[in-house]
């Protein structure tokens, strides 16, 4: 399948962080003013990268179908990889991104095509948790990392 087959099929929307997604799960039991849980299917392209950006929450990464991912972190002044993809020696099925992690995703170097994960956020995601970056803000914290920061962020 291609990824416009994929999107229509799923009937994936572009979201705010780049890529394309679906609410698939909102839990039906709240821990205050949040769900328990809640899950989307989420796609990208080579060109379509999840562009940095933080949550709140635990977010759980479930590889389906493609590409190789690279999650990206940015943390303690640096840049750090981690591969989400089939089980290999340097990529695993699944990946925890722990809450409040500046972190974006993108194929891996030498991928083409694209990635279908699924990813579940524990309490569930609200959009008033999410928080996207610019360039300007994160070369401040990360002078550093410039090169991946201009990957993956917007103006």
């Amino acid at each position: 399948m291609t990824a416009e087959e994929i999107i229509d099929k799923l009937q994936l929307q572009p979201h705010p962080e780049g890529g394309f997604y679906k609410e698939t799960f909102r839990s039906g039991l709240s821990v205050g003013d949040y769900r328990l849980g809640t899950a989307i299917y989420f796609l990208i392209t080579q060109d379509n990268v999840s562009h940095f950006h933080r949550i709140r929450q635990d977010e759980l990464w479930f590889h389906h179908y493609g590409a190789t991912i690279d999650i990206h972190v940015l943390e303690d002044g640096k840049h750090e990889v981690t591969r989400l993809g089939m089980l290999s020696s340097d990529a695993e099925p699944y990946r925890i991104v722990p809450k409040n992690t500046i972190f974006g995703s993108s194929l891996s170097e030498n991928e083409t095509g694209f990635a279908l994960v699924s990813c579940v956020v524990i309490p569930g995601f609200e959009f008033r948790d999410f928080e996207l970056f610019t360039t300007a803000e994160l070369l401040a914290d990360f002078p550093d990392c410039e090169m991946i920061i201009r990957k993956m962020t917007r103006e």
